[in-house]
């Protein structure tokens, strides 16, 4: 961590965001919509609900699958969008 900041990276780019952050927030930093995967007809999917219920926010956490509403941004952290 670096003056509140957190560095993790989305897609092997690197992001930093404020510490505490979601990764959801990270995502939306990162790529502005904040999309972390798409659809089986190719739509982009992103957060909705925010807290955990809809789970269109899945993505690979250092490569396992968490929500990324609800998971917490670490140092070093490496997320993987599911496309």
């Amino acid at each position: 961590m670096n003056n509140g900041h957190t560095l993790l990276h989305i897609d092997s780019h690197p992001v930093r965001v404020q510490a505490g952050s979601s990764v959801a927030a990270a995502l939306r930093v990162a790529g502005g919509m904040g999309v972390a995967r798409t659809s089986v007809t190719g739509q982009p999917r992103a957060p909705f609900c925010g807290m955990g219920v809809c789970q269109e926010c899945r993505v690979l956490v250092d490569g396992k699958r968490r929500l990324a509403c609800q998971t917490v941004c670490a140092e070093g952290m490496r997320v993987e969008t599911l496309e």
